[in-house]
């Protein structure tokens, strides 16, 4: 990744004596100085506290750690040392929502010893223009080379009971949950990111960045106001264990004024390490279809039999289609061995260099390469991690000699191996395991069932994007009848907060025949418009081909790009509606989408993103005047006029719709 401007203002440092007394404060400002984070040592413990301009955003929380064999980091400690750095560069993503990342902060580290055992504790805190991170490093030290965490003391106390958007972080799989918005005193055990939005107009995200080797952070309330971390635990109730020196994950929040804001945080990013990939000229963002849609809709099976879909003949048909339509790649699930039975159970008994008789690897692979289309690989582990590094190797190794360079992991269990949660750190060695080895084989990962993002595909840019979320699949199958139309305007405002979103939209076809009470609930425009509301560098077409011939919404698809090189929230209510334009980074086009709940909504936008040098075709997507997700989802309208970035443009969103605009510069 390049460095456009790199520039250090080394170390200034004030040094405290071990003496420094019972009590002392410690602060470190945003660059803007409105975000002020102070820590206070008193009687030997530690809190922090967060202001932003006259707010207060977290009142005095404990930091700290419980060890194994009775070793207590929260108490008794003195201040040895402070120092403090301003940091402040611009790089540039290989892909992403924006080409740029500013990556400016204040930071205070603070070295912690303990009286009377002498255990040594380091906090290092970064304060952003939009929002904190924090971190700790424990040091090997006499007596203290290899620990075990049996709890994180870590707290987020608000001033006061805020509104929360969250799901429950073990009751539900994999995150695919709706979720739900009540006051913190009436939340679960959530996962993070946890949204909050305050009495007093601000907007919260607590999550963490670069989780390595370590559990997710998870938060429970103990009275509404104090957010607490509790850790995944191993299957024996260990939390992390560790070879010292060691250093947790940051612990991250988002402070916004808006909902937009949120969006256009970097911190995630900012607070993972630079690209470990020199090369990343490999790595290239697209569009893809597959035949996993029809076996949602049991047209289809993944296991061998007379609708096996990963045929040769099927395959290649596929392939036909994404070349007509100057789709990237076709996914490929069912190719091999280990469908057959419960493979959900029995996990250990797929291979991954095995097809099935009725699958040509090579014939595919050379017919797919002639037409210019990328074959996208298919992993799922059934839950069987250690069958899959087992076969790790081998099986990149082969995709790589069949011109595959996309592969989608899948883990489709209640627990890795049968006994580890796929949040705990066992999980997150496997797949930072599985990240690595894929870059080693020039492989990019989408990742199903994964543990939740944090940032790392700023250092593995293979990484292209995961699911832990409750996505598209949902509407051909949930018992519930499928995802509520507000389930959309939520989730770029939490699970979005992550990172990349394969949520599988592009279905046009609303109605299973084999399950009728389920069914996509939303306007045919408005899929079109989540294809630039919900970001993912890797964005899939889901419908059979079949459902998307002759459609001026099939055309906006095809030419909506998943690379950008700008993009902003132009208007958002988080769980009623969101409008985002988005550049293209290979062209002057920008793009907006706009999506609502359930209910109908006219909207006003200004265009003034558009280059005032230009003036633009508005190609607009739009749902007719009696259209509804519910009743008629597929009336829509399409027009054409000529804008420029000093216009408005007025938008009909009908209950459950969308609107996709693609802006051409003339």
């Amino acid at each position: 990744m390049k460095q456009y401007s790199h520039l250090i203002l080394l170390y200034v440092i004030l040094i405290f004596s071990s003496c420094a007394g019972d009590k002392g404060e410690y602060q470190v400002s945003s660059p803007d100085g409105r975000i002020k984070l102070k820590v206070e040592v008193e009687k030997g413990n530690v809190f922090y506290t967060v202001t932003k301009d006259d707010n207060t955003i977290l009142v005095p929380s404990a930091l700290g750690y419980r060890l194994h064999n009775n070793i207590d980091l929260t108490a008794n400690f003195e201040v040895v040392d402070v120092k403090h750095r301003s940091y402040n560069e611009t790089w540039e993503q290989p892909w992403g929502e924006r080409r740029l990342v500013e990556n400016k902060y204040d930071e205070m580290s603070l070295d912690l010893r303990q009286k009377k055992t002498g255990y040594e504790l380091q906090l290092i805190f970064r304060v952003f223009n939009d929002g904190i991170g924090f971190r700790y490093k424990i040091p090997s030290q006499k007596g203290l080379n290899e620990c075990v965490i049996l709890d994180e003391i870590t707290e987020f106390n608000l001033p006061e009971v805020a509104d929360a958007w969250w799901i429950p972080a073990y009751k539900e799989k994999f995150y695919e949950s709706l979720y739900k918005l009540t006051p913190t005193d009436e939340m679960d055990t959530v996962c993070t990111p946890v949204t909050l939005q305050t009495h007093d107009g601000h907007f919260l995200v607590v999550h963490e960045a670069n989780l390595t080797d370590y559990a997710a952070m998870n938060l429970f309330s103990r009275d509404g106001r104090s957010l607490s971390c509790d850790l995944t635990p191993w299957s024996t109730g260990e939390k992390v264990k560790a070879t010292l020196p060691m250093q947790s994950p940051w612990r991250t929040m988002i402070i916004a004024e808006t909902p937009g804001e949120l969006i256009s945080s970097n911190l995630m990013l900012n607070l993972n390490e630079p690209s470990e990939i020199d090369d990343t000229s490999w790595i290239k963002p697209g569009k893809y279809i597959g035949i996993w849609w029809g076996m949602h809709q049991k047209k289809y099976t993944w296991s061998q039999g007379p609708d096996h879909g990963a045929t040769t003949k099927n395959v290649m048909r596929y392939i036909d289609f994404a070349a007509a339509n100057s789709f990237d790649g076709v996914l490929v699930e069912g190719w091999n061995y280990g469908w057959d039975g419960d493979w959900t159970v029995n996990g250990d008994k797929f291979s991954f260099t095995k097809p099935y008789p009725d699958f040509d690897m090579e014939k595919i692979s050379q017919y797919a390469g002639a037409k210019g289309v990328q074959l996208i690989g298919h992993h799922e582990t059934g839950g069987a991690s250690q069958n899959y590094e087992s076969q790790m190797e081998e099986a990149f190794k082969y995709y790589r000699e069949h011109g595959v360079h996309v592969v989608k992991t899948g883990y489709v269990s209640e627990k890795l191996d049968g006994k580890e949660f796929h949040s705990s750190q066992y999980g997150v060695r496997h797949y930072r395991k599985v990240i690595e080895t894929a870059a080693k084989y020039q492989i990019m990962i989408d990742n199903h069932e994964p543990v939740m993002p944090s940032g790392l595909q700023r250092t593995f840019p293979n990484l292209m994007t995961q699911e832990g979320v409750r996505g598209q699949e949902w509407d051909a199958w949930s018992t519930d009848g499928g995802n509520p139309p507000e389930h959309t305007t939520v989730v770029p405002f939490t699970r979005g907060l992550a990172g990349p979103m394969d949520f599988t939209f592009g279905t046009f076809n609303f109605t299973n025949p084999v399950l009728p009470d389920t069914r996509v609930r939303t306007t045919l425009a408005k899929q079109a418009a989540l294809y630039v509301i919900i970001y993912s560098p890797l964005q899939m077409a889901s419908d059979l081909p079949e459902n998307y011939i002759q459609n001026e919404v099939f055309d906006f698809i095809k030419k909506v790009p998943v690379n950008w090189e700008d993009s902003r929230v132009l208007d958002a209510v988080i769980g009623d509606y969101v409008v985002t334009a988005r550049k293209d980074r290979d062209s002057e086009e920008w793009y907006c989408g706009a999506i609502t709940d359930e209910n109908g909504r006219k909207l006003e936008i200004s265009l003034d993103f558009l280059t005032p040098a230009y003036t633009y075709e508005a190609q607009i997507i739009s749902d007719e005047p009696k259209a509804d997700w519910e009743k008629h989802p597929m009336l829509y309208e399409y027009k054409v006029k000529q804008v420029k970035s000093t216009d408005s443009l007025f938008i009909h969103l009908a209950p459950g719709g969308g609107q996709a605009i693609r802006f051409i510069p003339e």
